[in-house]
């Protein structure tokens, strides 16, 4: 079922993303995401009966179809450690109206798990790494991992022939030093590296203003190695602000939540592990689909929810953050809603 009319937020946005977070554990400890001192040996993830199951998903999804999403993208925590993911994205490929299934993930799993994948209909993966340098790396992750497993979960996605993406955070301090590695590095790699503003998400990892590297100095630093030139956004609603290499060896985007903010076209909706919907990455209050779900609602009385949230919806955070920025209210934790 689709409606006739999907249904349009109080700023005239239409929905047609949805992020879903499969599980809030990671094998890392981002110092932006899930610092160590807060997510440490004692700390209380979620337990697997809380997590939505994939029926419950695929219920959700259909529904989400129904209003006009046919975007989705699967993440966590690090959603490779679910166990079945490949099962479940070939279910989600089936759903009609779902035309991209994308996968966040740091990519350390996946040389082990891409040729199930792929098989599954997985049609491009993004990778979150921050720095080419081991050192650096390190740091970052929390003391964990490592960035030559990283590297080889790329390798191994290509190999496949799926696209790859890799997200860069950026903090002022910590890692504007790697811009121009990682630029190298992975425009040789023939991959779009995007580099995202140090955001003010969730409530753990000590946010302020003079910790933003911007997308402007950013771009400062790169056009000292490389002429680049500006791309109009693919689509409406492109997140990216995007520019291709003069020379034609592929492109670098900037996402600006800080120093440009794109609220307006913002057209995205995101599901935690354990079943809220949340419509704004910045959000404080999550809507309990797990809780209908289990009280047996079919798709349609799900996609009348969605309409009536949905509907009401006035999101625009990132817009109005020089007013907010001295609000306390608890927001979401990045690790909790998958970015």
């Amino acid at each position: 079922m689709s409606l006739h009319h999907p249904p349009l937020d109080r700023l005239a946005r239409p929905i047609r993303d949805l992020r879903i977070s499969l599980i809030d554990r990671c094998n890392l400890r981002c110092t932006y995401c899930m610092p160590s001192e807060v997510f440490g040996p004692d700390y209380a993830f979620l337990p697997q009966r809380e997590l939505l199951s994939f029926d419950e998903i695929v219920l959700l999804i259909e529904a989400f179809a129904a209003c006009g999403v046919s975007k989705i993208r699967l993440t966590g925590g690090e959603p490779l450690l679910r166990p079945g993911v490949a099962e479940l994205i070939q279910r989600i490929k089936g759903i009609g109206g779902i035309e991209d299934v994308a996968l966040t993930t740091n990519a350390i799993a996946l040389p082990r798990h891409i040729l199930a994948l792929k098989a599954a209909g997985l049609d491009r993966v993004n990778v979150s790494l921050d720095a080419i340098d081991p050192e650096i790396f390190r740091r970052m992750s929390g003391g964990r991992g490592d960035v030559k497993r990283v590297l080889d979960g790329i390798d191994a996605a290509a190999n496949e022939g799926l696209p790859v993406k890799i997200n860069m955070v950026v903090e002022r301090g910590v890692n504007e030093h790697e811009i121009l590695p990682m630029a190298q590095t992975f425009r040789e790699r023939g991959h779009t590296l995007r580099f995202i503003e140090f955001m003010d998400v969730g409530n753990h990892n000590d946010w302020n203003q003079e910790r933003v590297y911007r997308a402007a100095d950013i771009l400062k630093d790169l056009r000292r190695s490389f002429e680049l030139i500006p791309i109009d956004a693919a689509y409406m609603g492109e997140v990216a602000k995007r520019y291709r290499y003069s020379d034609g060896a592929g492109e670098v985007g900037f996402i600006t939540s800080i120093s440009k903010p794109f609220c307006g076209d913002c057209s995205r909706a995101r599901i935690s592990a354990e079943g809220k919907l949340f419509t704004c990455l910045f959000a404080s209050i999550g809507y309990d689909f797990r809780k209908w779900l289990r009280d047996g609602e079919d798709p349609e009385a799900l996609t009348q929810r969605i309409v009536k949230i949905w509907s009401a919806r006035e999101d625009r955070y990132s817009e109005l953050r020089s007013e907010r920025v001295s609000d306390r209210s608890k927001k979401v934790e990045m690790s909790y809603i998958g970015g």
